[in-house]
């Protein structure tokens, strides 16, 4: 892939909401991913759109939001889908890509929780385009085989990820762990049946001054991930990075990677609602497939860490292989 794929950034439109994106906090994914493609260095830019085997649009989801709406006087998504259908209309007026292919060759990427909504208005514009989000949620349109899953990470400020840390397994001395805010039904659900209710499944709301998030699940052999007001979660990565089996709580989720990436080695997945029966599952695992289990997250977590410019494996050539992917399942009409 690294030898051959090649991608055209569009070179239309103008910052803030365009060639740029936020780089830090939940939505830095969207951000580092635009500012990579920016960059100019990465191995996978066309010098010449003719040879491109996929199209980049630049816009981001989350400073249209950014700039737009905020102060939040309205929810409503109209001004977000016509924003990113003139960009579309731009590009597509201007270059052949876009028209000759219907769009299959093309692709954005956005980690808010609004990014499916612009293409809601025009299903048949957008029926070919390939969408990398992190909102992956099949109840609300993402196709697996067309769209792709973007990780949400929560990035500091003038930071990249943080280091791979966490406590060897026959250290972990607290058996599963959460602490956030009832951000949604799940997490509703969940804290309603376990916050602070059970010594081995440990949920908190908030944690203890005297005690430090990461360190907690650093400490944890599980880290329970319920989905908040959307899929995603900062915590599946976070968790991978403390050495700790995921416990992914969703309905819907399409996991990231999952073309390459078997899930079901290396984390737990438990329905909505079979929450209360959280114990019982987690204690149905035996100590030696934990083991095999938790060996295997630490394999995978060079696959979800950020580097700029972005190495082999890492979260970035992961995403870009994602689409390399659903464009070979394509052919484009020349």
């Amino acid at each position: 892939m690294v030898k051959r794929f090649k991608i055209w950034v569009y070179r239309e439109g103008e910052a803030p909401m365009v060639h740029n994106g936020p780089m830090k906090h939940i939505y830095s994914m969207e951000g580092q991913f635009i500012d990579e493609m920016e960059s100019g260095k990465s191995p996978f830019l066309a010098q010449n759109p003719d040879v491109a085997h996929a199209f980049f649009l630049p816009i981001s989801v989350a400073y249209i939001v950014e700039y737009i709406y905020l102060p939040i006087t309205t929810y409503h998504r109209g001004r977000l889908v016509r924003i990113f259908k003139d960009y579309v209309t731009v590009v597509a007026n201007k270059y052949p890509f876009w028209n000759r292919s219907r769009g299959c060759d093309h692709f954005m990427v956005s980690c808010h929780d609004w990014a499916p909504q612009v293409t809601r208005d025009d299903p048949e514009l957008y029926e070919n385009l390939i969408r990398v989000m992190c909102n992956a949620n099949t109840s609300e349109g993402f196709q697996p085989r067309r769209d792709a899953t973007l990780p949400e990470l929560n990035c500091p400020p003038l930071k990249l990820t943080p280091a791979c840390h966490g406590l060897a397994p026959d250290q972990r001395k607290i058996f599963a762990s959460f602490a956030g805010g009832a951000h949604g039904n799940i997490r509703e659900i969940l804290l309603k049946h376990w916050k602070e209710k059970d010594d081995e499944i440990q949920v908190h709301e908030y944690l203890p001054e005297d005690q430090d998030y990461t360190k907690m699940m650093g400490q944890s052999k599980f880290c329970l991930c319920p989905s908040g007001y959307e899929v995603a979660s900062p915590r599946v990565a976070e968790s991978i990075f403390a050495g700790c089996v995921p416990v992914i709580i969703s309905d819907h989720y399409s996991l990231p990677f999952s073309d390459v990436l078997d899930w079901s080695q290396f984390s737990v997945q438990i329905p909505v609602e079979k929450i209360p029966e959280i114990k019982t599952i987690l204690r149905g695992i035996s100590y030696n497939k934990y083991l095999k289990m938790q060996n295997r997250v630490k394999k995978v977590q060079r696959h979800f860490v950020l580097n700029r410019p972005a190495k082999p494996f890492d979260v970035l050539h992961m995403v870009l292989h994602s689409v390399w992917l659903r464009r070979l399942n394509i052919r484009v009409p020349y």
